[in-house]
C-alpha cells in the first residue's frame, strides 16, 4: 500500500484491489449524479474494472491516478482525490468524490489542498483543472476553496459545466 501524504484526518493512498468494495459504495447513484459517471459502477466487477483498468493502468502510465480517501480513525475507505490525466481535455484534472454520508464535513478541501501541496513539491505539473456541474453547489464551493480560478463556461452532456484552473507553479492561467 504506498501512502501518498497524510492529513489531520486522512489518509491517501494508492487504491489496490482490496477496496473494491468501498470503490461500490461510494459510487452511488446520488453520488454520481452531476459526474457523468452514473450507471458505470453497479456491481463488484465494476468496480474491481474501475480499480484495475483505470487506476492501477494510470498509476503505470503517469505515475498518478486517482487516490483512495482513507479515514485515519476507522481505516474506511470514504472516496477518491487527486489528478488523473484526461484526455478529454489533455490536461490534468482534480477531482474527488466521497461516499455521501461523508458529505460536508470538509473531507474533499482537506484531501485535495494536501494533494496540491503534494503535487507542488513531488509532481511535475503546472496547470491542473477541475470541472463541475453548475447545479452541484457543494463541489462549487470546493473547487474555489482549493483557489482554483474561474475560466469558462460550457455545455455537454444536457448539464452546464464550470471549467476552473490553478497554477501550481505561479504562471499565468490559460485563456479560453
Amino acid at each position: 500500500m504506498t501512502i501518498i501524504i497524510e492529513t489531520e484526518r486522512l489518509i491517501i493512498r494508492e487504491f489496490n484491489l482490496g477496496d473494491t468494495k468501498a470503490v461500490l459504495e461510494f459510487n452511488s447513484e446520488e453520488v454520481n449524479r452531476y459526474t457523468g459517471d452514473a450507471g458505470m459502477c453497479n456491481n463488484i466487477e465494476d468496480a474491481k474494472n474501475i480499480i484495475q483498468d483505470t487506476w492501477l493502468a494510470e498509476y503505470q502510465k503517469y505515475g498518478f491516478a486517482r487516490w483512495a480517501v482513507v479515514l485515519k480513525a476507522t481505516k474506511q475507505v470514504i472516496g477518491f482525490c487527486g489528478f488523473k490525466y484526461d484526455l478529454r481535455i489533455n490536461a490534468v484534472d482534480i477531482g474527488y468524490r466521497l461516499h455521501q454520508d461523508f458529505w460536508g464535513k470538509g473531507y474533499a478541501t482537506e484531501a485535495n489542498l494536501a494533494c496540491i501541496e503534494y503535487a507542488k513539491k513531488h509532481m511535475d505539473l503546472d496547470i491542473i483543472y477541475g470541472e463541475v456541474v453548475n447545479l452541484n453547489l457543494g463541489s462549487v464551493n470546493i473547487i474555489e476553496k482549493l483557489g482554483m480560478s474561474f475560466i469558462r463556461e460550457y455545455q455537454e452532456d444536457n448539464f452546464t459545466l464550470l471549467r476552473y484552473a490553478l497554477s501550481l507553479k505561479g504562471n499565468p492561467l490559460p485563456t479560453e
